[in-house]
C-alpha cells in the first residue's frame, strides 16, 4: 500500500514538473517577444532617426548645390547686364556689345569645360549665356543717344534670331525651363518696338510657339507664360510702350488690333483641343480657361473702350462668335464642363457688350432680353445647370434695370414676358439634359410672364382697354393649356381672370366711359360663364384631371 501511495506521489509530482515547464515556456515566450519588440521599436527610431539626417542632408545639399548655384548665375548675369548698359562716354556704342558676346563665348566655353564635374552650375552657365546674348543685341540699339543701330525693327529681327537659336539650343539639350526663358525673351523682343504689326507678329508667333512646346513636353508652364507675355506685351504696346521710353497714352493703332487678340485667344483656346496632351490638359483646364479668359477679355474691354470706334461692336460680336465656337468645340470634343463653362460665358459677355454698344437704351433692353434665350438654350445643351441659374437672375436684373431707368415703358416690356414663356417651355422640353429633380426654374420663369405681360400691357395700352386685353391674355393661356396639356397655363389663366375682375370692380366700375364700361362687364361676364361651363363639362365627362389634361 505504502508504495503504490510511493508511485501515486511521483505521477503527481512528474505532472507538476511538467506544469512548470510550461509555465516557463511561455514566460520565455513573452520575455522574447518583448525582447523583438524593443529590438524593432530601437530599429524603426534608428531608421527615422537615419531618415531625418538624410533628408537634412538632401535639404542642405539641394540649398548649396542647387539654389545657389541658380542665384549666383541670375546674379552674374545681372551683373553683366548693368555692366553692358552703363552708358559710356567717349566709347563706339557697338562696344558694350562686343563686350558681351566675348562674355558670352567665355561662359559658353566655362560651360563645357565644367559639364562633366560641375553639371548643375555648367546648365545654369549656359542659361545665363542665353540672356546675355539677347540683352547684347539688345543693347545696339537701346541704353545709349548714339545707337549702332538706328532702326529698332532691324534690331527686333536680330533678336528673335537670337531667340531662335536659343531655343534650338534649348530643345537639343531639353531643358524646358530654358526652353520657356527663351520663349518669355521672345514675347520680350516683340516688346522692343512700337511699330503694331511687327508687335502682333511677333506676339502671335510666341503664341504659336507656347502652343507647339505644351504639346511636346506637357508642360502647362509654358502655356502660362505664353498667355501672360503674349498679353502683356500687347498691353504694353496698346498703352504707348512706356518701357522704350515712349510716352504713357492709348496707342492710336489700327482697329486689326482687336483680331489679333481674338487669334491669341483662339490658338491658346485649341491647346486642349489638340489629342496628344489630352491627359495634362485634364489636369490644368480650369486653371488655364479662367487665365486666358481674364487675360484675353480683360484687355480687350481695356483697349476697345480706349479706342472709342463706331464699329466697336463689330469686334466685340466676332469675339463673341470665336468664345462661343471655342465653347461648342470642347464640349462636343470631350464634353469638358469647365473650359465649356468659362468660353461660353466669355461668349455672352462679350455678345451682351456688342449690343449695348450698337443699339439704343430701349432697342438694347429688347436684344439683351431675347439674348437670355439663345444663353438658355446653349446652356442646356452644355448641361450646365449653374448657366441657367445665372441666366434667370441676369434676365431680372435687365428687367429691374428697364423699370428704373428714365425709360418710357412701351411694347419693349411685352418682350419680357413673352421671352419668360420661350424659356419655360425650352425648359420643359429639355429637362432631362439638366437632370433637374424639381421645376423650380419652370415655375420661376412662369411667374415672371404671370407678372410681367399684365404689367406691360397696363402700362402700353389705353385705360379703358386694360381689363379686355387681359382677358385676352387669359384665353391665351387656356388655349396654351389645351394645346400643350399642362395644368400650369390653366392656373396662370386662372389668376389672370380674377386680376381683371379686380381691375373691373376696382377701375372700370367707377373711371370708365358707359359704353365701354357694358362691354367690359358683358365680356367678363360671358368669359366667367364660358370657363364655368368648360370645367362643368370637364367634371361631368369623366373627372377633372382626365377631361382637362
Amino acid at each position: 500500500m505504502s508504495r503504490k501511495k510511493v508511485l501515486h506521489n511521483d505521477g503527481e509530482l512528474a505532472k507538476l514538473i511538467l506544469t512548470l515547464e510550461q509555465r516557463v515556456s511561455r514566460l520565455e515566450a513573452v520575455v522574447k517577444i518583448g525582447q523583438e519588440a524593443d529590438e524593432e521599436h530601437e530599429e524603426a527610431t534608428l531608421a527615422d532617426t537615419v531618415s531625418d539626417e538624410v533628408n537634412e542632408e538632401e535639404f542642405e545639399l539641394r540649398v548649396g548645390q542647387n539654389w545657389f548655384a541658380k542665384a549666383g548665375i541670375v546674379l552674374l548675369s545681372l551683373g553683366m547686364m548693368f555692366l553692358l548698359a552703363f552708358p559710356y562716354q567717349d566709347v563706339p556704342s557697338v562696344v558694350p556689345s562686343l563686350v558681351g558676346f566675348v562674355l558670352v563665348a567665355a561662359m559658353m566655353r566655362l560651360s563645357s569645360y565644367w559639364r562633366r564635374s560641375f553639371e548643375q552650375v555648367s546648365g545654369y552657365l549656359v542659361g545665363g549665356g542665353m540672356v546675355v546674348l539677347f540683352f547684347s543685341v539688345l543693347r545696339l540699339s537701346y541704353f545709349t543717344s548714339t545707337p549702332a543701330i538706328e532702326s529698332r525693327e532691324v534690331t527686333v529681327l536680330l533678336l528673335l534670331a537670337v531667340v531662335a537659336f536659343n531655343l534650338v539650343v534649348a530643345a537639343r539639350r531639353d531643358s524646358p525651363l530654358q526652353l520657356a526663358m527663351n520663349l518669355a525673351l521672345g514675347f520680350a523682343a516683340g516688346g522692343a518696338t512700337s511699330a503694331p504689326y511687327v508687335v502682333f507678329g511677333v506676339v502671335t508667333v510666341g503664341v504659336v510657339v507656347s502652343v507647339s512646346l505644351f504639346q511636346r513636353f506637357g508642360k502647362s508652364f509654358f502655356l502660362f507664360t505664353g498667355i501672360l507675355c503674349a498679353h502683356g506685351v500687347h498691353l504694353l504696346w496698346g498703352i504707348g510702350n512706356p518701357v522704350i521710353g515712349n510716352e504713357f497714352a492709348f496707342a492710336a493703332g489700327p482697329e486689326t488690333q482687336f483680331l489679333f487678340l481674338v487669334l491669341y485667344a483662339v490658338i491658346f483656346g485649341m491647346s486642349g483641343l489638340l489629342s496628344s496632351r489630352r491627359n495634362e490638359w485634364e489636369g490644368i483646364e480650369l486653371a488655364v480657361s479662367l487665365c486666358l479668359g481674364a487675360c484675353s477679355y480683360g484687355l480687350y474691354l481695356l483697349l476697345s473702350l480706349a479706342a472709342s470706334t463706331e464699329t466697336v461692336y463689330l469686334w466685340h460680336a466676332l469675339t463673341s462668335v470665336a468664345y462661343i465656337g471655342l465653347a461648342i468645340a470642347y464640349w462636343v470634343k470631350g464634353r469638358s464642363r469647365y473650359a465649356t463653362f468659362v468660353f461660353a460665358m466669355l461668349g455672352y459677355m462679350a455678345l451682351s457688350i456688342a449690343i449695348v454698344s450698337r443699339f439704343t437704351i430701349v432697342d438694347s433692353f429688347v436684344w439683351l432680353c431675347w439674348q437670355s434665350v439663345i444663353v438658355l438654350s446653349t446652356a442646356v445643351w452644355f448641361h450646365s445647370r449653374f448657366i441657367v441659374v445665372a441666366n434667370f437672375f441676369i434676365y431680372l436684373l435687365i428687367f429691374v434695370a428697364y423699370l428704373v431707368s428714365d425709360v418710357a415703358l412701351t411694347t419693349v416690356s411685352v418682350s419680357f414676358g413673352v421671352v419668360a414663356l420661350v424659356s419655360a417651355r425650352i425648359l420643359n422640353w429639355q429637362r432631362d439634359r439638366l437632370e433637374l429633380k424639381t421645376e423650380m426654374m419652370r415655375n420661376a420663369y412662369l411667374v415672371c410672364a404671370l407678372l410681367f405681360l399684365p404689367y406691360a400691357l397696363y402700362h402700353i395700352l389705353p385705360g379703358e382697354y386694360v381689363s379686355l386685353s387681359w382677358l385676352g391674355l387669359a384665353f391665351f393661356y387656356y388655349l396654351s393649356s389645351r394645346i400643350l396639356h399642362a395644368r400650369k397655363y390653366r392656373w396662370m389663366a386662372l389668376m389672370t381672370m380674377v386680376l381683371a375682375i379686380v381691375h373691373v370692380f376696382l377701375v372700370d366700375l367707377v373711371g370708365l366711359d358707359p359704353t365701354l364700361r357694358i362691354i367690359s362687364f358683358v365680356v367678363l361676364g360671358v368669359a366667367l360663364l364660358g370657363v364655368s361651363m368648360f370645367y362643368t363639362r370637364g367634371r361631368k365627362a369623366g373627372g377633372q384631371s382626365s377631361a382637362l389634361g
